[in-house]
């Protein structure tokens, strides 16, 4: 049977990838080049995420608050390694007026800003302008506070979800009365999105610190989560900086410790965004759309009537009502189940594909005959076809009401199974030098989407070079398209010597290709 794509992974993965947000119906470009309109089903799911996210960073004391869009320019230009990190990717507001000249609306040149606004590519700047003025005791310490909000970085190259000009995310600050304090917090946030993007979203991360030059601008330490997308890409889902008291200095955040001294506070930040959707899209789709984890799909079981404008469409209907009442009153992986009946006046093959392509977990077709005999035909969306034959099974009604909760966990640890055999298979170890790992991903093209035939990662010996000998690390990963990931915080006893030094190794760091 065909499949529901008109472009399969192995033929291009990137038009493969446009493909499901397009047919799942997740979002669409707007008339702002660079920006997306989420639709309904993306923000579904997008929601359930900050849901399932927001109560974890509530449970480890922290509180949710809104900071302005705009940030003065002078915020900004405090911290000089950040503003160096952003500079090119801000957009910045310079008037506030429109005019009519001659029918036409313009910029009224009288309108001009004493001071140029930038419009949020991060908060660290503005929020640490408020803790300047919210700490002026240890008593006041730590501060913990969180923000849902979108964000700008005026990005040349876009695609949906994964690197947009505007998109949504959560920025979480801290500050707190020493280092140790404030490093625990880092690390905890950063197992905080583990626990979230493995157990939420099915997708298998190794967690590590990033090296030097990936840093964030203004940052000590910066820690990220690294899943493998289905082209052997690495996706940066999340990350948490020890930002020491760097913004401290720059925006004069200090208070009296218990001994009567003014010390400056330790200061953190941490966030995750809506690229998280494209990573669940490239990790778990298939070359039917997507496939959803039950615990992030805005409907997780989809009854579909098999309608035949017949007198026994009403019975269908009555059955299928009383099913979904049913299943109105269970819980499945902590959370009230969803369900909808899909009553649209459209053929019920359509409706069954429009579906599968949006990758509902569990999808049940529901007859004349399914009614009378008190069964349903169910497709699970992760077992969807054997070859090219499509597989359901018929299910009496109460058997499978009663077992749905568990079908739902079964398919959320199956989908997450699988990442975990990919992630792990594809992480070669064996490799020692440079001239190994460029001849392992050979020569990068032009065009990078050419060069995006399935290579894994490559777990390498590493000495922590620096300055000017990491730079020529940097550069020398560029000219195949790599890059360092992370330096896992799982190490095991470093061996032989470093690709890229010759020194004797401390630890083991990934590289990749990247999104």
């Amino acid at each position: 049977m065909k499949r529901a794509l008109s472009v399969t992974r192995e033929e291009n993965f990137a038009q493969w990838y446009q493909a499901i947000v397009a047919e799942a119906d997740m979002a669409e470009t707007s008339p702002v080049r660079g920006c997306m309109i989420v639709k309904p089903w993306g923000y579904g799911v997008w929601e359930l995420i900050q849901g399932a996210l927001d109560r974890r960073i509530k449970e480890t004391g922290h509180d949710n608050c809104y900071f302005p869009l705009f940030i003065p320019m002078s915020f900004i230009a405090q911290e000089a390694s950040h503003v160096e990190g952003f500079a090119k990717e801000m957009a910045v507001v310079t008037h506030h007026r429109l005019k009519a000249v001659d029918g036409k609306l313009v910029v009224d040149p009288d309108s001009k800003l004493e001071e140029p606004l930038i419009v949020r590519p991060t908060s660290e700047t503005i929020i640490g302008d408020a803790f300047r003025r919210w700490v002026s005791s240890h008593r006041d310490l730590p501060v913990l506070i969180n923000q849902w909000a979108n964000v700008v970085r005026w990005e040349m190259r876009t695609r949906l979800f994964l690197r947009t000009s505007e998109f949504l995310w959560q920025e979480g600050h801290t500050a707190h009365a020493d280092e140790a304090d404030a490093r625990e917090e880092t690390r905890k946030m950063l197992e905080v999105y583990r626990q979230i993007v493995e157990d939420v979203l099915a997708v298998p991360v190794i967690a590590g610190e990033k090296p030097e030059n990936e840093r964030f601008p203004g940052a000590v330490n910066t820690y990220s989560i690294e899943a493998m997308m289905q082209d052997g890409k690495a996706l940066q889902a999340g990350t948490s900086h020890y930002l020491g008291t760097n913004f401290a200095h720059a925006q004069n955040i200090r208070f009296q410790s218990a001994s009567g001294e003014l010390e400056y506070c330790h200061t953190t930040s941490w966030g995750v965004s809506t690229r998280l959707i494209g990573g669940v899209i490239m990790t778990h789709g298939d070359d039917d759309g997507l496939r959803l984890p039950p615990a992030i799909a805005p409907r997780q079981v989809v009854i579909v009537p098999m309608l035949r404008e017949k007198p026994e469409d009403a019975e269908v209907l009555a059955f299928c009502d009383l099913l979904k009442a049913e299943l109105d009153g269970l819980f499945a992986l902590g959370a009230p189940l969803r369900a909808i009946v899909d009553k649209k006046p459209a053929r019920a093959a359509n409706k069954r594909w429009d579906w599968v392509r949006r990758g509902a977990p569990v999808i049940l077709e529901i007859g004349p005959r399914d009614a009378a005999n008190d069964v349903v035909t169910l497709i699970r969306r992760d077992r969807l076809r054997e070859g090219d034959k499509i597989v359901s099974s018929a299910t009496p009604r109460a058997e499978f009401v009663g077992a749905v909760p568990a079908l739902l966990a079964e398919i959320q640890a199956a989908l997450f199974a699988e990442a975990k055999a990919r992630l792990e298979a594809n992480i070669r170890t064996d490799l020692t030098s440079f001239a190994e790992i460029a001849d392992y991903f050979g020569k990068a093209a032009e065009d990078d989407e050419a060069a995006a035939a399935f290579k894994g990662w490559v777990r390498a010996p590493w000495a922590r070079p620096t300055g000017a000998e990491l730079e020529e690390v940097e550069t020398r990963l560029k000219a195949l398209k790599l890059t360092l990931r992370n330096i896992p915080l799982q190490q095991s006893a470093p061996k032989g010597v470093c690709v890229f030094t010759g020194r004797p190794a401390v630890e083991e760091i990934l590289i990749a290709r990247a999104y």
